[in-house]
């Protein structure tokens, strides 16, 4: 079995990091920069022609698996995780079983300084998918102007965006929203890279696992809520 390696997602040209260089170029801006964890969403993005260094330890596959194990690790200073082991293991139960075939472990990831650097809060890995933790405030901040597909993602999982002050907009989750994103999206996401064995180009696995994760995340999930009662009112 071939190991792909893919991080999340690309969410920045590298022309709108330079214009939000440009932009936040003086010093106080720099200052309250530093003041506030920047989303790991606003950092940039991977450049592809480069070698991809994972920043995670291999877990060595079983020849034969059986079931998949969770790892939780820490979550570092000032970050929490958005899910639980039970959670995880329910949300992959609700799913199809030779969807799970392939997977051999869910590590809910420690954060690091070099995890920091990465835009992206999931990966792919050989049989294991991991899940990186978030700020613990579950606000994120963003110094250059979120892209509509941002902006759009997080709303459809509750999250509610503000701008705050000139230059910069922020990301508020609830436990339920986060928990909602992560579980129907991020998950469902990396699974989808996991089971995605027609691809091979960065952008044609990112377009499968982004298909995968709404039919199979946000579509089936927002199909099973029950539907609100409406009491239709007459005159007369």
């Amino acid at each position: 079995m071939s190991h792909r390696k893919h991080s999340r997602r690309d969410y920045q040209s590298k022309s709108s990091i330079r214009q939000a260089s440009r932009r936040n170029s003086s010093v106080g801006a720099a200052i309250s920069r530093r003041s506030k964890p920047q989303s790991r969403r606003g950092v940039g993005s991977r450049n592809e022609s480069l070698p991809f260094s994972p920043p995670e330890d291999w877990h060595e596959e079983p020849e034969e698996i059986k079931g998949y194990k969770v790892i939780v690790q820490p979550p570092g200073e000032e970050y929490r995780h958005a899910v639980t082991p039970a959670e995880v293991r329910d949300r992959l139960a609700s799913l199809p079983e030779w969807f799970l075939r392939d997977l051999s472990v869910v590590q809910l990831s420690r954060m690091t300084r070099k995890k920091q650097s990465l835009p992206c809060y999931g990966m792919q890995w050989g049989g294991a998918l991991y899940l990186y933790p978030i700020d613990e405030s579950l606000v994120e901040h963003f110094y250059s102007p979120p892209p509509p597909n941002v902006v759009n993602e997080a709303r459809m999982y509750g999250g509610r965006w503000d701008a705050p002050e000139p230059g910069e907009w922020t990301l508020t989750w609830t436990e339920e929203t986060i928990r909602d994103y992560y579980l129907n999206n991020i998950l469902i996401h990396e699974l989808g890279h996991l089971l995605d064995e027609r691809n091979s180009s960065y952008n044609d696995r990112e377009r499968f696992a982004e298909w995968f994760a709404i039919e199979f995340g946000y579509r089936r999930t927002r199909d099973q809520r029950p539907q609100r009662r409406v009491r239709r009112r007459h005159a007369g």
